[in-house]
């Protein structure tokens, strides 16, 4: 079923005792805005919970496919495709219509693909570049972060030359006391019409992957990570009502006076429910 309206959607999520995205070029340490010291978080990395959740939850279902996980390569994949439609695989002077089909089939069989879009024009059966009707910005820490390195140990040896040095050894993770996050994204009606065929029923999906999306990805290094709040702008038409960013600035959040924040109850969380003509505010947590 085609989409009728465009959505602009906010989240709220907070992590406590956690590392919430490890960054690779800090020691993995919380990603942080060395200028500011606000905390951020990747679309890449939320979108892996999105990910994660509707495998979980949808498989073995038709339709629900995800493309971007580590089970076989992508080029596999996609010959798969070709051999799925009876098109020549690996074939010289690919035809235009055969990359077409194959792009209209990922994005049939695949949830990621007809949701975020994917790049897969590599190898010899290449399946196009597809743009997402779904799009999320980075999320950003409401207060700047501290981040503390805290020493454990391990009693565990990993070769017998370090086990003679002592039963145990020194060992270091970083996490964040506490952080509130706001996140922003967007589904774009018309590219989902034109080009993935996103259902109400793939938003409604989604919509569930979010506010569940930490539930199932529960662990030491992530501390308690939940979903505070979402909410989502409904407009009455394809193309939208009104501005995204002037929807987004309904919501207020900042810190009460006086405390080191260190719950969701140290902000005061503020959303102008006046809406634009023929928007409509939901409110999902």
């Amino acid at each position: 079923m085609a989409l009728n309206n465009r959505y602009d959607f906010m989240m709220l999520f907070d992590v406590e005792n956690g590392n919430p995205n490890g960054d690779p070029d800090a020691g993995n340490a919380p990603r942080m805005d060395a200028e500011s010291g606000y905390g951020y978080i990747t679309d890449v990395c939320l979108k892996r919970k999105i990910r994660n959740y509707v495998e979980l939850v949808k498989e073995g279902e038709p339709g629900y496919n995800i493309l971007i996980k580590p089970d076989k390569s992508l080029n596999a994949k996609f010959t798969e495709a070709y051999e799925e439609l009876h098109l020549e695989t690996k074939k010289k002077g690919r035809n235009p219509d055969d990359v077409r089909m194959a792009r209209d089939y990922m994005c049939r069989n695949y949830f990621d693909v007809r949701t975020f879009g994917a790049v897969m024009s590599t190898g010899d059966d290449p399946c196009g570049i597809v743009r997402g009707p779904v799009q999320m910005n980075f999320a950003r820490s409401i207060s700047p972060i501290n981040i503390q390195d805290v020493t454990i140990t391990r009693q565990a040896r990993t070769t017998e030359d370090r086990k003679e040095t002592g039963e145990t050894e020194m060992g270091r993770k970083s996490v964040i006391p506490y952080a509130l996050y706001r996140a922003e994204g967007y589904i774009s009606a018309a590219l989902a019409n034109k080009l993935t065929g996103l259902s109400e029923e793939d938003v409604e999906l989604l919509w569930t992957a979010i506010i569940n999306m930490f539930e199932n990805d529960h662990s030491a290094a992530r501390g308690k990570m939940c979903m505070r709040k979402l909410y989502i702008f409904k407009h009455s038409n394809i193309l939208g009502n009104c501005p995204s960013h002037l929807l987004f600035e309904k919501l207020t959040v900042k810190e009460k006076e006086n405390v080191i924040p260190r719950s969701i109850d140290d902000y005061e969380i503020v959303m102008d429910t006046a809406m634009p003509e023929g928007v409509e505010l939901i409110q999902k947590l």
